[in-house]
């Protein structure tokens, strides 16, 4: 399976990811959780939920909100790496990361 990821910021700015189940495998989506707490809390982004729990959809999406287009724009390993993280935490085969409307399309 061939999986995308799209970091979308606006119209025409839209970032896309390509990762094949090889380039997965050996990885678990308990490690992309971990990797999303860990930047969750680095940046510093807000709790969206009053009772505490966030959902791994709730920080993928504050992750890149926080993180901003910019960091996108410029192509690093963190982006490789939010979006191969995404793509195992979600496990879905195509992946839209909406952030201005704030929402997760599969």
């Amino acid at each position: 399976m061939i999986y995308h990821v799209n970091v979308v910021f606006g119209k025409d700015r839209e970032y896309t990811y390509t990762f094949s189940d090889s380039e997965l495998a050996g990885r678990s989506a308990e490690e992309a959780r971990r990797w999303f707490d860990r930047e969750f809390n680095e940046l510093d982004c807000p709790q969206t939920n009053p009772v505490g729990k966030v959902l791994v959809i709730d920080k993928i999406l504050n992750v890149a909100r926080v993180a901003g287009e910019q960091r996108f724009n410029e192509g690093k390993v963190w982006t490789h790496e939010f979006a191969y993280f995404a793509a195992l935490a979600l496990g879905r085969d195509t992946i839209t990361v909406d952030v201005p409307g704030m929402s997760i399309n599969y």
